[in-house]
């Protein structure tokens, strides 16, 4: 079969499961099939699939009609301008999430900033490692410390960490949030848990089914995870230290509300202003 076939067979099969952008899906997976860029695909559409290449396409057009998420077939995702690794072992790093290291980079260029080489930061729930790695590319004197429940996700986040040549400036823990961790800290960041069990049908079904449920959901409200990091980011955080946390818009007031005490709250939208960024300082 031609490609420029079997990419026109493969958009109708994934429009007829409904799965989103099935033009974009289509020219994903081939792409990680034939290991080309776009471009090729445009450029020899009369090129011929061998018989592995057609077989393996049909697995992973397969796997996506059933929900798989795309990034778990080929094993990639790209954050913060770095190609990582990731696996039904963590969760999918988002664009949202990138507002994160926007907000520390901001905080750590205002007045009153500490030299990069002083700066001590942990990020809780590493998962993929996302978060620490972007911080580590951007901050290279800041000693990283990254934490997860998972030894499967820090397995996950370690082969990334080595990936960008960063093994050596980022410290895993395997603790749950902040239990091993030693103070002071100047920056504590975290992508938790914050969706409310209450809100589960109104989660992407392929989120439900295949994203790790402990990296989803928080608890009954989806606050439960954040209660308990909170405080703990607390003693830890030194006098005017920054805790920064996605969160929801729908338990944005909520945060703020268990942040009482703490100096400076602010809540910083995304793109399509929703509430997407807490960060506070501990007064």
């Amino acid at each position: 079969m031609q490609l420029k076939q079997a990419l026109n067979a493969a958009v109708s099969g994934l429009t007829v499961a409904q799965v989103p952008s099935p033009q974009m899906n289509a020219e994903l997976l081939l792409r990680f099939v034939l290991g080309c860029d776009r471009a090729y695909l445009f450029a020899h559409p009369e090129r011929e699939l061998t018989p592995d290449e057609h077989s393996r396409y049909e697995a992973a057009l397969a796997e996506r009609a059933r929900g798989v998420p795309a990034q778990y077939i080929t094993g990639h995702q790209e954050f913060w301008g770095m190609d990582l690794i990731v696996t039904p072992a963590v969760l999918i790093p988002r664009p949202e999430t990138e507002h994160i290291i926007e907000t520390v980079l901001e905080l750590q260029a205002s007045e009153g900033a500490l030299p990069t080489d002083q700066l001590r930061i942990a990020d809780v729930g590493t998962g993929s490692g996302c978060i620490a790695l972007a911080l580590a590319k951007e901050l290279p004197n800041a000693e990283i410390h990254a934490t997860d429940s998972s030894p499967q996700a820090l397995e996950v986040a370690r082969a990334n960490a080595a990936r960008h040549q960063l093994e050596r400036r980022i410290h895993f823990h395997h603790t749950d949030l902040l239990a091993t961790l030693t103070p002071p800290f100047d920056f504590i960041v975290s992508n938790p848990p914050y969706v409310g069990e209450s809100e589960e049908d109104q989660v992407q079904l392929e989120v439900r089914k295949f994203e790790p449920r402990s990296a989803v959901f928080g608890g009954a409200t989806g606050t439960e995870v954040i209660a308990r990091l909170i405080p703990q980011a607390r003693n830890l955080l030194r006098p005017g230290g920054a805790l920064v946390l996605e969160v929801s818009g729908t338990i944005a007031d909520q945060v703020l509300a268990l942040l009482k005490g703490w100096d400076q709250p602010n809540v910083i939208p995304d793109l399509q202003q929703i509430p997407r960024v807490i960060r506070a300082r501990r007064p």
